[in-house]
């Protein structure tokens, strides 16, 4: 009895690659559900760089942590895990998913009433509350292939013949045999494990799961889809699903399974629809990506000409001929310039605003008048006409973009971010440190409502757990966050599920943490509300950043046979100055030590340059972090400049 009590049932084992926070809040839920039933934990981190491997060490010295020194994959992370793992069953999970406080407990028991079970997979939900259709699959074959790639599984998902995919015909909520599980949550019996082998390691990041699946039922096995306990999956956590990159590893790594599981015939006619497959997706999300880019601007640049021929007629009328070359050169060039100048100034970011049209336009107004004036006396015709065109481009933006609010909203919403209206789950402690958190956050805070997690009202509180559905109804709930401290993962996924038809988003507060995670939406599977430092990140950050490091670079290099005798290690400058012109570093980037400590901050290029180049000796590291955080934070153009006016002979090292 003693033996059984200590024998191990479960080994967790979890693949981490930079999501930091969410592996924290992983690993909190995983430990409460080992509580119900023995078992051990496994993190295996491949290199990651955002500080995973000490908050591991730090926070759960518990867990059996391998460091790799880089990134062998998916396959082979999980693979080093349970050649040691020691459970009666082995669990591959997601960084980015959060367990109920019985999922384990149910699985086990489970498993252990049907000794003919090799695999199981749970109900999984994503970040909004939705149900993940991957819980449950079925094997890929040619012909599922083909419904999937041409999207018949997705127009019919309730079909047994197209919807073999998804398995669409099966309820959701019934326990099922199912041929393939999902690498997000797969419980395995470690003696199936023992007679199937492991993953196959030629699968370097998807596919590994199909293979893995199959063999389990080639082995003798049954595979089972469990809806009695589910989870969250911040789907796509790890790599963006929309990716060109995604398309070709996920559908390469379908071929890899073709030709080791199917006959020749049948693996080179599935070979064939996944080559046609990668192409045709590939070229779908280029076509799609350029046309969602481009389109808006092209229609901008096209009404605008039209525009400015259409005002030249007014000089027409008093038999005011413009000149050919006006005409073919001068109005598409006028158009293209307050086109660049309104992107500049952020015309064309999320959320729009009105100001950076007028903004925009004085600017590309300001340039061609400049551009004008230095023109020949010929070839000058009418400053009128541009300061008319000025007013006319300005009109057509702010008519347009307010059309559009109307009758897209959405992205085209004209109010920006909007006010949002909170409920946080929690005891008061909790809720009172939820509030500080939101308001030390970008988001703009309308009302917080409290709710208690509890039977027991406070008078504070607008009501209690079992009243949430009422709560966001009528007081127009934004978001709910839970916190960890006083919910049940059980209870937070119940709720999800529950209320994810209200469109409602979801914040998990894990204790003694200063974010809050969530997704608000399926492509961008994970984000987290955290201090305001993310200045630097934004697109209008990104692009005037961009735009410096290359003006800068780009007469270093010009101008070579001159600006080289200004260093010493003219080698190396010259290297700087080219990676720097190709993207690949920029002039200034975070300062880090070789060993740094938690690198939270949002992620830019490396830097020649730094903002704690006064700060260099290790005993300022304390220092050197607030710099690194107040630069993502007050990031502007005019920092970098400061920066490297001030330290522009360290250019060389």
């Amino acid at each position: 009895m003693i033996l059984e009590k200590e024998a191990i049932r479960i080994s967790v084992i979890i693949v981490n690659y930079n999501v930091e926070y969410f592996l924290e809040q992983c690993l909190n839920s995983v430990y409460d559900a080992l509580k119900n039933v023995k078992g051990e934990v496994f993190v295996v981190d491949n290199n990651s760089i955002d500080g995973s491997v000490e908050m591991v060490s730090r926070q759960f010295p518990q867990a059996h942590l391998i460091a790799n020194k880089d990134n062998p994959g998916f396959s082979v992370a999980n693979n080093q895990a349970m050649r040691i793992a020691k459970g009666d069953y082995v669990v591959l999970l997601n960084p980015d998913t959060v367990v109920e406080e019985d999922t384990f407990q149910k699985c086990v028991d489970f498993m252990d009433k049907h000794p003919d079970g090799g695999g199981l997979g749970v109900r999984m939900i994503d970040g909004k509350g939705q149900f993940l259709p991957e819980s449950k699959r079925g094997l890929p074959t040619p012909a599922v292939a083909f419904y999937k790639i041409f999207g018949l599984s997705r127009i019919f998902p309730k079909s047994k013949t197209f919807g073999q995919y998804h398995l669409g015909y099966l309820d959701e909520f019934e326990t099922n045999e199912v041929e393939i599980l999902s690498g997000a949550f797969m419980l395995m019996r470690k003696e199936t494990l023992n007679k199937v082998g492991l993953l196959d390691e030629a699968f370097f990041m998807y596919g590994e799961d199909i293979d893995l699946s199959y063999r389990i039922i080639k082995g003798g096995y049954k595979n089972y889809y469990f809806p009695e306990t589910q989870i969250i999956h911040y789907k796509g956590e790890s790599t963006k699903k929309s990716s060109i990159n995604y398309v070709f590893v996920f559908y390469r790594a379908m071929v890899i399974f073709a030709e080791k599981h199917f006959s020749q015939k049948n693996a080179k006619l599935f070979s064939f629809f996944i080559n046609l497959a990668i192409y045709f997706r590939a070229g779908l999300a280029l076509l799609n990506r350029f046309i969602k880019r481009i389109i808006l601007p092209v229609i901008d640049f096209s009404i605008i000409v039209l525009g400015l021929y259409a005002l030249k007629s007014l000089w027409s009328i008093e038999s005011i001929d413009f000149p050919l070359h006006v005409i073919k050169y001068a109005l598409p060039g006028y158009t293209l310039t307050w086109l660049i100048t309104n992107l500049y100034t952020g015309s064309y970011d999320i959320p729009i605003k009105l100001k950076s049209f007028v903004s925009g336009t004085l600017l590309g107004t300001a340039v061609i008048l400049v551009a004008y004036a230095l023109l020949p006396k010929e070839l000058q015709f009418s400053r009128l006409f541009i300061l008319l065109g000025a007013l006319m481009v300005l009109a057509y933006y702010s008519i347009s973009r307010i059309i559009l609010h109307y009758t897209i909203g959405k992205k085209f919403d004209l109010r920006g971010v909007r006010n949002k209206n909170f409920a946080i789950v929690g005891e008061p402690d909790e809720v009172e440190r939820v509030k500080q958190i939101l308001k030390n956050t970008a988001n703009k805070v309308s009302s917080i409502h409290s709710v208690s997690p509890s039977e027991q009202k406070t008078d504070n509180d607008s009501g209690v757990i079992n009243q949430l559905d009422q709560i966001i109804d009528i007081h127009e709930i934004d978001e709910v966050i839970f916190c960890a401290k006083n919910t049940s993962a059980e209870t937070i996924i119940n709720w999800m599920s529950r209320t994810a038809v209200n469109k409602v988003e979801f914040k998990i507060a894990q204790p003694n943490s200063m974010y809050l995670i969530g997704s608000n939406s399926v492509d961008t599977a994970g984000d987290f509300y955290i201090m305001e430092i993310d200045n630097i990140s934004t697109s209008s950050s990104k692009r005037n950043k961009r735009t410096f490091d290359f003006a800068v670079a780009l007469p270093l290099l010009l101008l070579l046979p001159i600006t080289i005798w200004f260093f010493k290690n003219k080698i190396q400058f010259i290297k700087n100055c080219w990676s720097v012109l190709i993207g690949k570093k920029s002039w200034v980037g975070y300062s880090y030590d070789a060993s740094p400590e938690k690198r939270s901050l949002p992620r830019i290029k490396t830097g020649i340059l730094t903002p704690a180049e006064e700060q260099a000796d290790q005993e300022s590291r304390s220092l050197r972090s607030k710099l690194n955080l107040i630069y993502a934070r007050d990031y502007s153009i005019f920092t970098d400049l400061l920066i490297l006016r001030k330290h522009w002979r360290r250019l060389d090292r």
